[in-house]
């Protein structure tokens, strides 16, 4: 089982040399982000995002940038702003707030992942199942058996440690990439001029009360928890920036920011350009309709190109989307659970040795996750909502309440961003909240 602290992968990289080159090391972590943030959820995130007609798209398009990197940096300061080089967010956190505070918002932090790792866990046991049984018409295995191979295949990546975590998410992402550009260029021969009808307040309010009787601007309110949600990968944010930190030194938080500003160009120009050609071929009748099935985009383009290779393509890019989404929050939910063993520990004057910490933890997220996959309770999804405005609190509002209280973060104050991912934040908490109970 993985052996190493959180943050090593760059251990024995070298720190002599020009920091500001761009090394291969940082290509891998650009691809790791993408990695945990573009999961199978960007296949939902057209019919979310586009069912309300273009103008919410285009708000998507303008804002998505910003918000992401602004916030994620912000996060990303939080986490080097701590005095141990290796510390992670756990730790920062008691450092900076105490140990009560550190102790509550750990808890937060592991309950806020730990769920999305059990969503990964069912998902991918679905989206196998319903791929032997529907589309290739074998029989599959007893879901219990289904779900130990298939979480158990995607933990044993875990047992050679963060380094080949990392590793294997970046190699992932390439064929992601490839399957979801070619689907939009698949779709732009059939762009119809229809979707700029919708480029209008009166548009957005027609499509609003067809698909529930919302006015426009809770409409609009309720899109930007879609964006924050679709692009985030907070839950890997700790170990990035503990790892460049070991490689970089001083100069970490530059490069941070600059990998973070090449991973989140990567996620806007490929996610939106799907989006953008899914809202121009189908209109929003058509996004209404997959919404009210309950189906992917790439399901419901099948049905509508009558192509049957579609339905394949969108089983083999979930599978994939599932797996390093899986591997990246993985990361984050060990980070918790190691925080919350760890205190509990020291609280009675022990020590743990990390070493059998993080074999006992690999342990706990597999049989936890293989026993919800076999039982597929409907309740999960539930909670995993419940964990939307902890994550927003933890990446928005925590970085700049650190910034105007933490002596380490002041250096960062003064900075109209911070306004920005302050208002960005609480408009977020506040719609995720409501999207909760109505």
């Amino acid at each position: 089982m993985d052996t190493t602290k959180v943050g090593s992968i760059n251990k024995t990289a070298s720190q002599t040399g020009n920091a500001t080159a761009w090394r291969k090391t940082d290509t891998v972590w650009m691809l790791g982000l993408y990695g945990t943030a573009i999961g199978a959820g960007v296949l939902f995130l057209p019919i979310n995002a586009g069912m309300s007609g273009l103008l919410p798209v285009l708000l998507m398009l303008v804002l998505a940038f910003p918000m992401t990197f602004f916030a994620h940096r912000g996060l990303t300061r939080f986490v080097l702003s701590g005095s141990k080089k290796d510390g992670d967010i756990t730790e920062v956190v008691e450092e900076h707030f105490g140990r009560t505070a550190g102790n509550w918002i750990t808890l937060l932090y592991f309950f806020a992942i730990y769920p999305i790792l059990l969503v990964y866990g069912v998902s991918i046991t679905n989206n196998v199942n319903k791929f032997l049984t529907e589309l290739l018409g074998v029989g599959a295995p007893p879901r219990w058996l289904l779900a130990l191979i298939l979480v158990g295949g995607v933990m044993a990546i875990v047992a050679f440690g963060e380094k080949y975590i990392v590793k294997v998410m970046s190699m992932l992402v390439f064929p992601f990439i490839a399957v979801l550009v070619a689907f939009s260029l698949y779709m732009v021969p059939h762009w119809s001029s229809d979707a700029l009808s919708t480029l209008s307040l009166d548009s957005v309010a027609e499509a609003a009360k067809a698909s529930g009787g919302q006015s426009i601007w809770i409409t609009i309110w309720l899109t930007i928890p879609v964006m924050v949600f679709a692009f985030n990968h907070s839950p890997i944010i700790s170990a990035f920036s503990v790892a460049k930190r070991e490689e970089y030194d001083e100069a970490a938080e530059k490069k941070c920011s600059r990998i973070l500003a090449s991973a989140h160009i990567l996620m806007v120009l490929t996610v939106m350009f799907f989006v953008i050609s899914c809202v121009f071929t189908l209109s929003s009748a058509d996004l209404a309709a997959a919404k009210a099935q309950n189906i992917s985009i790439l399901d419901y383009l099948s049905g509508y190109f009558d192509q049957p290779f579609i339905k394949y393509a969108a089983a083999i890019i979930a599978f994939i989307a599932i797996i390093k989404s899986f591997l990246g929050h993985y990361l984050g939910a060990r980070e918790g659970f190691n925080g919350l063993v760890e205190r509990a520990y020291r609280a009675k004057g022990k020590t743990v040795d990390i070493k059998k910490l993080n074999r006992g933890t690999a342990l706990f997220m597999l049989v936890t996750t293989w026993l919800v996959a076999t039982l597929n309770p409907g309740v999960l999804d539930i909670i995993e909502s419940l964990g939307g405005p902890v994550i927003a609190i933890l990446l928005f509002l925590m970085p700049m309440y650190a910034i105007s209280k933490v002596p380490a973060m002041r250096k960062y104050s003064g900075k109209l961003s911070n306004i920005f991912v302050v208002i960005m934040g609480l408009v977020a908490i506040s719609a995720a909240t409501y999207k909760l109970f109505f």
